[in-house]
């Protein structure tokens, strides 16, 4: 799977943001407000093919979590890109 196109982070105020960047994509209503470690993951997944063992990679080198709790995390953050867009199969 892939970061869908057309998505750029942005800090408003103390939130981090993905934000549509054309016409095509924008749906206010997919304003999505990301966390620290998602926006970790976001900016280091995008633009390459993925899995959810890259991000249970990604969030065990970063942070002090098991491999249990960063692939349950992964696979919940997964099925929330999913279900709002944001990635491609």
């Amino acid at each position: 799977m892939k970061t869908k196109k057309g998505f750029t982070l942005r800090e408003i105020g103390v939130n981090q943001v993905l934000v549509p960047e054309s016409i095509e994509v924008i749906n206010f209503n997919k304003l999505v407000s990301i966390n620290s470690s998602a926006k970790y993951l976001w900016e280091n997944l995008q633009g390459r093919d993925f899995s959810a063992e890259d991000m249970v990679n990604l969030l065990t080198a970063k942070y002090n979590v098991s491999e249990d709790t960063a692939l349950a995390d992964a696979e919940r953050l997964i099925e929330d890109w999913k279900r709002i867009g944001l990635l491609e199969e």
